[in-house]
């Protein structure tokens, strides 16, 4: 009996696809953290109700399915420094790279906002 259950256990993680891991690990890249802090503001703007928490906690995660982590937080840092004045942040303003970096958020808050408001 106990050789039968090893034998399945042995055949079923010998038949997941070899990227599974990476692709669980790639969806659940973003910190808890970085999640709820996002979550608390989206909140924050659209109502403080459970329903909004649950579309909050929804973007999060679709933006989190387009755009690895990494990218996220070039994006977040690009648009903080685009807020600030002065000529030292100007070309977060006009470069192509940055703006390429941004752009990419906004495809995917977008979508986000598509599907979960």
């Amino acid at each position: 009996m106990m050789r039968a259950v090893i034998s399945a256990l042995a055949i079923a993680a010998w038949s997941l696809p070899a990227d599974a891991q990476s692709m669980s690990a790639r969806l659940n890249d973003y910190p808890t953290e970085v999640r709820a802090d996002y979550i608390f503001g989206c909140m924050a703007v659209s109502g403080q109700s459970r329903a909004v928490l649950g579309k909050c906690s929804c973007s999060i995660d679709v933006i989190a399915s387009i755009l690895p982590y990494d990218k996220y937080v070039q994006a977040e840092t690009v648009l903080s420094l685009q807020q600030a004045g002065g000529e030292q942040v100007a070309m977060f303003k006009s470069a192509v790279v940055p703006r390429t970096m941004v752009a990419d958020l906004r495809r995917a808050q977008a979508e986000a906002e598509m599907l979960c408001f």
